[in-house]
């Protein structure tokens, strides 16, 4: 059995809700309430901290920067290895420098010698040395004894891996004997750098301006 349907079946508008006392103490509440209050600013330490922390890392780079630019302005002789030397007797001396600016060591004799005149002889000095890798010991004369006594220094090369003793040799261009007494100064020791590339045949070299031209060619002055 099916109930029939009510006539004239329309749909009501929905009810409009009246505004009560309760609602109007809400709206009196909510336009009291406080807007967002504004931020306070932080403790005066704070903002000294904060001030700080720029000026401390501008300084930290400033440090860094000064630390870097300062390594390459060392001199060679504060990035130099030392120069190692061994005595091989009690008489024996180690090489000296006469200034700070230098560029030779001064070699000392070990015992007394006479060089003869007109003559030649190996001087000991009882020393043995390691030159730094990269470079050799030339062996250079003093030059008061050649301007005084016509004592020359023949050349001398010490290679970095050479650990024998070093030896003097030196020539008597004076008519008369020259002697040489324990301590005395008798050659400098120069280190030189060099470079050692390797040997590579060619058929051809490279032309250059002054060729082939050898002894005098560049003038007779």
């Amino acid at each position: 059995m099916s109930s029939a349907a009510p006539e004239n079946d329309t749909t009501s508008p929905p009810a409009k809700r009246l505004r009560t006392d309760t609602d109007t103490e809400a709206a009196a509440d909510a336009s009291e309430a406080p807007q967002d209050a504004p931020i306070a600013p932080p403790p005066a330490e704070e903002q000294t901290k904060e001030a700080e922390a720029p000026a401390a890392a501008a300084t930290t780079t400033t440090a860094t920067t000064t630390t870097t630019t300062t390594n390459p302005t060392m001199s060679v002789m504060e990035a130099a290895v030392p120069l190692h030397v061994k005595k091989l007797s009690p008489q024996a001396r180690l090489p000296t420098r006469g200034s700070a600016f230098a560029a030779g060591y001064d070699l000392y004799a070990a015992k007394d010698t006479v060089v003869p005149a007109r003559g030649k002889v190996l001087v000991d000095t009882d020393i043995s040395i390691a030159v730094p890798a990269g470079t050799y010991g030339r062996i250079a004369p003093r030059s008061g004894l050649a301007s005084k006594h016509f004592i020359d220094t023949g050349a001398g090369v010490i290679d970095a891996d050479y650990r024998g003793p070093v030896k003097v040799l030196l020539f008597n261009h004076a008519d008369a004997d020259y002697e040489i007494k324990e301590g005395d100064r008798i050659a400098q020791l120069v280190l030189e750098r060099i470079v050692t590339p390797d040997v590579v045949e060619v058929e051809e070299l490279e032309e250059s301006v002054r060729g082939a031209g050898g002894f005098g060619s560049t003038g007779k002055n």
